[in-house]
């Protein structure tokens, strides 16, 4: 998959199929947008393009509300963009002057002038230009001036289930990660560096490794105890996740550590993508580390059983 920053040396691309959208959390109804694209180009010998923007637009028009979560770095997307066959990835730097483009402009500019779409395929909901005033209805009532074919992907085709990035997205902050895991058609990654913190499992039997996450903006599903699996450097390994505050050692800040099944040795400043399997239970206070420490004991065997369906 080649990856454009900005329109500048996009090109040339046979035949573009070509979609757009933010395509957050990458889930089931975009997949089937994706296929849909990719079936069409090989149709027509051609290339897939998908457009997107970044930063996210929220970001740029209310950068005043901190409160926007979302299911997929821009990495974390482009990795499972380049999974689901896309051939070229243009991400287009969203701005407050890129916002002020009318839809017209958009097309004009970005769909016929820098990509020569030849196919168009957006789903039912797909707003663009200046306050998302341009959609399906706007391209079908204009669509004798351009010299691309429009295809809608129907809410029926897309969500029949309600699959939504924002459903997906309440799911997990409710720890419904097993509704989370259907809708994405994968488990949910969160991916970090390891850092050192205060190393009180290991007076208890349990050692975790402290994950930071790099992106504020990356969706931390709700705290409590979860069954994962977890890929370090390209080897893979079961463990079970706390989210939280850690009460019983009166904690007062969130963590995310991970405890890893048959691991021993140095963890430190290594890259983890940690895959949440099921949720086990909410955070909670114990009298004192010895009950912390059998509760984890609890914890671990449900895990093992639960990541060996």
């Amino acid at each position: 998959m080649k990856i454009y920053e900005g329109t500048e040396h996009f090109g040339p691309v046979k035949n573009p199929v070509v979609t757009s959208g933010t395509f957050d959390g990458v889930h089931l109804g975009h997949q089937k947008i994706l296929k849909r694209i990719r079936d069409l180009a090989e149709e027509i010998d051609g290339e897939t393009v998908l457009i997107t923007f970044w930063p996210h637009p929220r970001l740029v028009l209310y950068p005043n509300e901190h409160n926007l979560r979302l299911l997929s770095t821009f990495e974390e997307k482009t990795k499972l963009l380049r999974e689901f066959g896309i051939d070229h990835l243009l991400t287009i730097p969203f701005t407050k002057k890129f916002s002020e483009l009318s839809s017209e402009e958009f097309i004009q500019q970005i769909l016929i002038k820098t990509i020569q779409t030849r196919k168009l395929v957006i789903g039912y909901d797909h707003r663009f230009g200046k306050n998302r005033e341009g959609g399906f209805e706007y391209l079908r009532g204009h669509i004798d001036q351009y010299r691309f074919d429009l295809e809608e992907i129907s809410r029926e085709d897309v969500d029949n289930v309600g699959i939504s990035s924002t459903k997906i997205r309440k799911a997990l902050e409710e720890g419904n990660v097993h509704i989370a895991n259907e809708y994405l058609g994968r488990e949910y990654e969160l991916n970090g560096i390891i850092i050192k913190g205060q190393q009180l499992g290991r007076s208890i039997g349990f050692p975790t490794a402290n994950i930071h996450i790099p992106h504020d903006y990356k969706l931390i599903p709700c705290d409590g105890a979860y069954a994962v699996t977890a890929n370090i450097e390209g080897e893979e390994f079961k463990g079970m996740l706390n989210i939280g505050i850690r009460p019983t050692v009166n904690g007062n800040s969130q963590t995310i550590e991970v405890h890893l099944f048959d691991f021993e040795g140095d963890l430190y400043d290594k890259r983890i993508c940690v895959r949440l399997r099921a949720y086990l239970r909410p955070e909670m206070k114990f009298p004192g580390l010895e009950a912390l420490k059998q509760q984890l004991k609890k914890d671990k065997a449900e895990a093992l059983q639960l990541l060996q369906t």
